[in-house]
């Protein structure tokens, strides 16, 4: 199973068998930081490590969630108004096929 019928299979249900034992393993690192990441620990780190996670992964994990906190936070304390979801079609698109910032030839 890829692309959008894993996310959504994974969405429904993060133990879905589709889901690798590593996998699920930095879905509940990644659920324990969005949620208490104060009691977060070394251990937990070395875990995921163990499991073949490098450094580069769980920092791009931790950032991702922090943003979407911080996002979350600022859209929900400023009530700036949310894109509609097909500017985020269009959006993933363009980022798909261009990058994050065009490069230029």
């Amino acid at each position: 199973m890829l692309g959008r019928e894993k996310v959504d299979a994974v969405l429904r249900d993060a133990e879905h068998p589709s889901v690798s034992p590593n996998e699920r393993a930095l879905f509940t690192f990644v659920r324990k930081a969005g949620t208490s990441s104060w009691k977060v620990t070394r251990e937990d780190l070395d875990a995921l490590r163990a499991l073949g996670w490098d450094d580069d992964a769980l920092y791009d994990a931790i950032s991702v969630i922090a943003l979407f906190k911080f996002y979350n936070t600022w859209i929900d304390s400023t009530g700036v108004r949310d894109l509609p979801s097909a500017a985020y079609g269009m959006m993933a698109r363009r980022m798909a096929t261009a990058g994050y910032v065009p490069l230029e030839s």
